[in-house]
């Protein structure tokens, strides 16, 4: 199976110390990570400008080729390459790109086992979340770590997140939730169903979402804001929340 897009709504949640949720239209692309050579086509490209892009600079390591910054990334958390490894993440549109979370999922015996959650925060940061993936029905894959980053100023930097994924050759989603002290404090899913990856569907994302990684941002900004003016306490983050880590 080659590379597909995902598209769909994403979902935000808050709990505490006030209730707040929103909602809007969004999409991914998920690469096949054995058919990278063939990712590039008119419209997208790998590591120079198009409608859509992939730049391997985005993501994991500094070498140009993704592979062996994947090689290299599984090799930190001793892990061994899969037959089938797939990468979901917000593509650049017309060259600019913010990727809240990317994911590299594992598979084995074709079900999802194990992922790396690449997170980014609004101050340069980046943190990799190794997550251990377990099933009950082979249809929900579930795991949890401990958070490490800044990401809202309404939350503490640490805390434990759980992950819920859903993956078929026609739907996915991925739940997030955020507990702090035990308590659930943040929700946050993206459920997505998949579009064929070629030139008419990238031309058709393009128009329905020229402005996605400008809203992203101002999205944002614009529900902190509203945030704020609920009268939430604004936290900052420490040096090491704004680095690229791993």
């Amino acid at each position: 199976m080659s590379h597909k897009f995902f598209e769909g709504n994403i979902y935000h949640k808050r709990y505490s110390p006030k209730v707040h949720d929103f909602k809007y239209k969004f999409f991914m692309i998920d690469i096949n990570i054995s058919k990278l050579e063939k990712l590039d086509n008119k419209y997208f490209s790998q590591n120079s400008f198009n409608l859509f892009s992939f730049n391997t600079k985005d993501h994991f390591g500094n070498s140009s080729d993704f592979k062996e910054n994947i090689k290299n990334l599984l090799k930190q958390y001793d892990l061994e390459p899969t037959e089938k490894m797939r990468f979901v993440t917000l593509p650049r549109i017309i060259g600019y790109v913010f990727n809240p979370i990317s994911i590299l999922i594992l598979f084995e015996n074709d079900k999802p086992s194990t992922m790396l959650a690449e997170v980014h925060n609004y101050n340069g940061g980046r943190v990799i979340y190794h997550v251990k993936l377990e099933t009950n029905d082979n249809k929900h894959f579930k795991g949890k770590t401990l958070k490490d980053m800044y990401v809202s100023p309404f939350f503490k930097r640490d805390g434990e997140y759980t992950f819920d994924l859903t993956y078929t050759s026609n739907n996915f989603s991925i739940g997030i939730n955020l507990f702090e002290n035990d308590k659930k404090v943040l929700t946050s899913t993206f459920v997505g169903k998949s579009l064929v990856f070629n030139e008419v569907n990238i031309i058709s994302l393009f128009l329905r979402h020229t402005l996605l990684t400008f809203w992203v941002v101002t999205r944002t900004i614009w529900q902190s804001l509203k945030l704020k003016l609920k009268g939430l306490k604004w936290n900052g983050p420490q040096a090491i929340d704004q680095i690229r880590r791993a």
